[in-house]
């Protein structure tokens, strides 16, 4: 017979997980007016923290992806604008990084079961995939826009996926996509048309073919790092 306050345990992990997610971002929604959502905004308010701003950056980055309240792609366009193509997608990369660590300790902390009775379904999904394709599949989302940075983040820290491998993927899976951000994401939203079906066409190659090239080629030993051997065949 299970001790009645350990039956109690993932709920109150998933009280704690409520409140804070709810804080977090009652603390950024309230903080964050509509502007912030405009990349001419951000960067009028990070130049006026002057050399706080890449501190500050950062933080606004990582908080943003933990409350999932502040979109990436403004921030990222900011960035580039504000720091220049090179060092905003340094600090876009370290805000990123950290935010979604953040994201997997506190998956990973409060447990499966909490998150379960949370969301009021079985998360296991990820007990049919191999444990060595799990990395891979974080890296592929990573390099697809449509899927939720934070909840990815989340999902992964409910698996048995280690941190080393997580935090490997996820930065090499969002690099391609931050750094065109930083230098080019600007004309996403301004540019002609020429230019933004150019770079629309090079999300798409990269999309399909930094998976399967990391897979293959095994660079620098990514694929083995990442999924803990080498690709059948090789």
């Amino acid at each position: 017979m299970r001790n009645r306050g350990t039956s109690h345990l993932p709920w109150i992990k998933a009280t704690l997980l409520v409140l804070l997610l709810v804080a977090l971002g009652a603390i950024a929604w309230h903080k964050t007016p509509p502007e912030w959502f405009d990349p001419e905004w951000i960067k009028a308010f990070l130049q006026r923290m002057g050399p706080l701003a890449p501190l500050a950056f950062i933080l606004l980055r990582t908080i943003g992806i933990v409350a999932t309240v502040v979109p990436n792609a403004p921030l990222d366009i900011a960035a580039g604008v504000i720091f220049g193509p090179f060092l905003g997608t340094v600090y876009s990369l370290l805000g990123s990084e950290a935010g979604a660590i953040v994201c997997f300790l506190l998956a990973r902390g409060l447990g499966r079961e909490a998150i379960t009775r949370l969301l009021r379904r079985d998360v296991t999904f990820s007990d049919r995939i191999a444990q060595r394709h799990l990395p891979y599949i974080v890296l592929f989302a990573r390099l697809e826009p449509i899927f939720s940075f934070a909840l990815v983040s989340y999902g992964a820290g409910l698996t048995r996926m280690s941190l080393r491998a997580f935090a490997l993927s996820t930065l090499v899976g969002m690099t391609p996509g931050t750094i065109l951000l930083n230098y080019y994401g600007k004309s996403l939203f301004t540019g002609n048309l020429v230019l933004q079906l150019g770079l629309g066409l090079v999300l798409v190659v990269l999309l399909i073919v930094v998976p399967v090239w990391i897979r293959r080629k095994n660079p620098w030993g990514w694929y083995d790092r990442m999924t803990g051997g080498r690709p059948k065949g090789k």
